[in-house]
């Protein structure tokens, strides 16, 4: 006889969770993304050996002459006075800035109309040019003292600033060329084409709508051209023979002598020239990065 206990279902068993699933689950890392101590230990290493020559330079440029403590302390601006005022710095930083500022201007106006016309029109030469401009970035700048030497005198334009410009700017034009062209190719061009619907010819379309766009590629092809033209020693050190109109890299040069060299001196030039261009970098370097990846892409 079946009993009404045995009639009755029994419950179902509970399930078993398995041990590694109790566990909570650890966060899975990347496959591609390395440790952070591959990271900063790389960065940190590079770091120092850059630091290591600016702390260089500060240590001889602010101690005391014939100090040979590892501290700049106590603290002098000898150095400093005496490149500004006895080695005429003055005058060389007057004319280093006179010329990254009208090369980084007539670059920037060049290289925005040839850009324009490389990304908005199309003629038989243009792959050619393109080409051509490219295989100008293979030539070294001294192989072109010799012409530009000699075009220079014909025009009586040797010991001028207007020589080193000049010269500066030719040199700058095919990449600078090269990079707003990118950044122009970018824009759309229906924008322009709806300017136009609206009444503007195709100068004031480029003034209203295209420009605005180009300001990062604009910084970075003009500080890029800025930077150029206050470093480079060559061209100034050839076309220039009045101390009057050199610039500050040929002034540095003159601190340093066959039989001395005053290290001290030699390092307050150093900080002169290099300070105005880290300050310039450091308020603009959000529109150069902006710029620069702009042009990397092609539009």
């Amino acid at each position: 006889m079946i009993t009404k206990e045995a009639t009755e279902v029994a419950p179902a068993p509970a399930p078993v969770t398995p041990a590694a699933e109790q566990r909570p689950r650890r966060k899975q890392r990347a496959w591609d993304e390395a440790p952070r101590w591959q990271i900063y230990v790389p960065l940190s290493i590079y770091l120092l050996f850059t630091l290591i020559p600016f702390y260089w330079i500060l240590l001889f440029a602010l101690r005391r002459p014939g100090s040979t403590s590892l501290v700049p302390w106590p603290m002098t601006f000898e150095h400093f006075e005496k490149v500004w005022n006895d080695r005429d710095f003055g005058v060389y930083f007057q004319n280093s800035v006179l010329t990254g500022l009208a090369t980084l201007v007539l670059t920037t106006v060049v290289a925005l109309a040839g850009g324009y016309a490389l990304a908005r029109f199309d003629f038989r030469i243009k792959r050619g040019f393109m080409i051509a401009l490219l295989c100008t970035q293979f030539v070294p700048g001294a192989l072109l003292l010799v012409p530009l030497f000699q075009i220079f005198a014909e025009l009586k334009m040797i010991n001028s600033l207007a020589s080193v410009i000049i010269a500066e700017t030719v040199f700058q034009l095919p990449l600078s060329m090269i990079l707003i062209s990118g950044f122009i190719r970018n824009v759309p061009y229906s924008l322009e084409e709806a300017a136009w619907v609206d009444g503007c010819n195709r100068f004031t379309a480029f003034r209203i709508v295209v420009l605005p766009l180009l300001r990062p590629g604009l910084i970075a092809v003009g500080s890029f051209a800025f930077v150029h033209a206050w470093n480079h020693f060559l061209f100034a050190l050839m076309f220039l023979s009045d101390q009057s109109k050199q610039t500050i890299p040929v002034g540095l040069n003159t601190l340093m002598s066959s039989d001395s060299v005053d290290l001290g001196a030699l390092a307050a030039g150093g900080i002169i020239a290099a300070v105005p261009v880290v300050i310039v970098f450091a308020f603009i370097q959000k529109w150069l990065i902006t710029g620069f990846s702009a042009g990397a892409v092609k539009g």
